[in-house]
């Protein structure tokens, strides 16, 4: 399948989330949303691992980098009565990066991938790695990975529920920790099938990526 050069519209997902209600799953808007709010929400989803001493980017980034990674990416959020309440950001191959794997041409990566503390173990971050799969799958790419620190050994059992696995370590420039590279093959039937227990609109999800 070959990759799409643009991104395409779209058009966002209103789904049932345990405990929550009504979730929207949209791209995020520079226009409308905020920078501010966004740095806000990845500072204190990764202040657990501040407190354990690793200097993660996310843990104090300031909201100039936050702006930059979301406008080199794809950005999305999950949004519960105006409020953000998760985001990820997506990458196509980044023949820079200085993880090997991202640097693949048919990897894409995932970054930035937050769920907001009081927002959590509601199905939410599952629902994002859901979109993550169907977006790198449709558009071609066989894996989608990412990175976390070793010792985050929580976050990574969530990750291999999911369905990754670890296939690399790494130490990243100026940080204190070995990180683990995670990645798994994005099938976008399986995660379409996923959400259609969900969302309240199934049909919707044929234009969600």
């Amino acid at each position: 399948m070959k990759r799409r050069t643009s991104q395409p519209k779209t058009v966002p997902v209103r789904y049932v989330c345990r405990g929550v209600g009504h979730v929207e799953l949209r791209r995020f808007d520079a226009l409308r949303d905020s920078f501010v709010a966004l740095t806000a929400l990845l500072h204190r989803a990764f202040a657990p691992l501040g407190a354990q001493g690793l200097n993660c980017t996310c843990v104090d980034q300031t909201i100039e980098t936050t702006r930059a990674s979301v406008l080199r990416g794809d950005c999305h959020v999950a949004v519960c009565d105006g409020q953000i309440v998760g985001t990820m950001t997506l990458y196509a191959s980044d023949g820079e990066a200085p993880c090997e794997l991202y640097r693949h041409g048919d990897v894409a990566s995932l970054r930035q991938f937050a769920v907001d503390p009081a927002w959590q173990a509601r199905g939410i971050g599952t629902l994002l790695l859901a979109f993550a799969e169907h977006w790198a799958a449709t558009r071609g790419y066989a894996q989608l990975a990412l990175d976390l620190p070793q010792s985050a050994t929580q976050q990574i059992g969530f990750y291999r529920g999911q369905g990754f696995r670890v296939v690399d370590f790494m130490r990243f420039a100026d940080k204190c920790y070995d990180s683990a590279v995670l990645s798994k093959p994005p099938v976008a039937m399986r995660t379409l099938a996923n959400w259609s227990r969900r969302l309240r609109a199934a049909p919707q999800v044929a234009h969600a990526a």
